[in-house]
């Protein structure tokens, strides 16, 4: 099974915290690389935050580095991601992705082999 399942989505004041999640099959969870991508109306999807299962390298963007964090919980195949002191700016639909390549540049969107359906995160002001 090569889909993804996110969950948690959801409208949050400036300020507050969140946590989305991506239920995988176990086979797909075991991928060399997942991450979650974002997507607002109008724009490019960008790269948000990675997770490499191999030394458990975990990648940030700019925009987000020190106030999300990117987690998995094995036992459960899901990937997570805790949203601190969100903005109005982080407003997008969050996606879930995952690939099986471990050289290619993890904010590379084409470089995923699966993705989810996404959850709408929404931030007031």
């Amino acid at each position: 099974q090569v889909h993804l399942v996110e969950s948690g989505g959801g409208l949050v004041q400036a300020g507050a915290s969140l946590t989305i999640s991506c239920a995988a099959s176990e086979r797909t969870f075991r991928s060399s690389v997942m991450a979650w991508f974002r997507q607002a109306p109008g724009k490019e999807r960008e790269f948000v935050a990675s997770f490499s299962r191999f030394g458990g390298s975990k990648v940030y963007a700019d925009s987000v580095r020190g106030r999300f964090t990117i987690s998995r919980d094995n036992a459960k195949n899901t990937l997570s991601l805790l949203m601190n002191a969100l903005k109005p700016d982080d407003t997008a639909r969050y996606y879930c992705a995952a690939r099986e390549a471990y050289t290619s540049a993890v904010a590379s969107t084409g470089s995923y082999d699966y993705w989810g359906q996404g959850t709408q995160v929404t931030v007031s002001s």
